[in-house]
C-alpha cells in the first residue's frame, strides 16, 4: 500500500489570535519548530518532540499540528497501532490509530481539537484507511479541566465525530474494563469488505469463549 500524504491548512479564529492548523508535517519542519512547554499529557515536551519528529519519519505516520507563529500548541499522531496492542494483530496496512491528540490548556475550548481532526480528514488518502481511536479515561485530564469522567467522554466524543469518528461496540479487555472507555472509528469509503470484515474480527477476539 502506497501511503500518500497531501498537505492541508487552515487558518483559525481564536480569542487568543490566528492559529494554522496543518499537515501532514514533515519531519524536518516539526524539528523546524518549538514545541510548548505546557504539552505535558504524554511525556515531556522534549520526548514528545522528538517522538512525533518520528511518527512522520514513518512511511504511514501523520501528524497534525497547531501552531502559534513558530511553535506547535497542539498536534495530533496517526500511525499503526502498538504492535502490544489487539489492533496490530491483523497486519493490516489500511488500518491506522489517531494515537495522540494533545492542546495546550490556553487553547483548548477554542475549537482547534475539533479543527485538526477536520484537517486531518481533508486528504482524500483517507478514504483508504479504517481510522481508530481507544479512549481511556485514565490518559484524560479530569484535574485540569474540572471534568468528571462522563463530561469528559461527552467532550472526546464530539472532537471525534468531527472527524468523522463514530463509536463501535468492542470486547477489547481494556476498553471494557471501564464504562467511560471506548473504541471509535471511521472506515474509508474506498476500504474493502474483507478489510471490513477483518476489523469486526479485531474487535471481538473473545466472541468464542462464551
Amino acid at each position: 500500500m502506497i501511503h500518500s500524504k497531501t498537505y492541508n491548512a487552515v487558518q483559525k479564529e481564536t480569542i487568543h489570535g490566528t492559529v494554522v492548523i496543518e499537515g501532514p508535517i514533515p519531519s524536518e519542519e516539526i524539528a523546524r519548530l518549538q514545541f510548548h512547554e505546557d504539552l505535558v499529557a504524554f511525556r515531556a515536551p522534549s520526548q514528545q518532540h522528538k517522538a512525533i519528529i518520528e511518527i512522520a519519519k514513518l512511511p504511514e505516520g501523520r501528524i497534525i499540528i497547531v501552531r502559534d507563529q513558530e511553535t506547535i500548541v497542539g498536534y495530533c499522531t496517526y500511525l499503526h497501532p502498538d504492535p502490544l496492542e489487539r489492533w496490530s494483530q491483523g497486519n493490516m496496512e489500511n488500518l491506522i490509530e489517531l494515537g495522540a491528540i494533545e492542546v495546550i490548556p490556553k487553547f483548548r475550548g477554542t475549537g482547534v481539537g475539533k479543527t485538526l481532526l477536520r484537517v486531518s480528514m481533508m486528504d482524500n488518502a483517507m478514504e483508504d484507511y479504517i481510522t481508530i481511536t481507544t479512549e481511556y479515561y485514565w490518559h484524560w485530564d479530569l484535574k485540569g479541566t474540572g471534568l468528571n469522567v462522563w463530561e469528559y467522554r461527552k467532550v472526546m466524543e464530539k472532537m471525534m465525530q468531527a472527524g468523522g469518528l463514530e463509536y463501535f461496540a468492542t470486547d477489547d479487555p481494556e476498553i471494557s474494563s471501564h464504562p467511560a472507555n471506548c473504541l471509535m472509528a471511521k472506515i474509508g469509503s474506498r476500504v474493502d469488505s474483507e478489510s471490513i470484515q477483518q476489523f469486526d474480527q479485531l474487535r471481538f477476539m473473545n466472541r468464542f469463549m462464551y
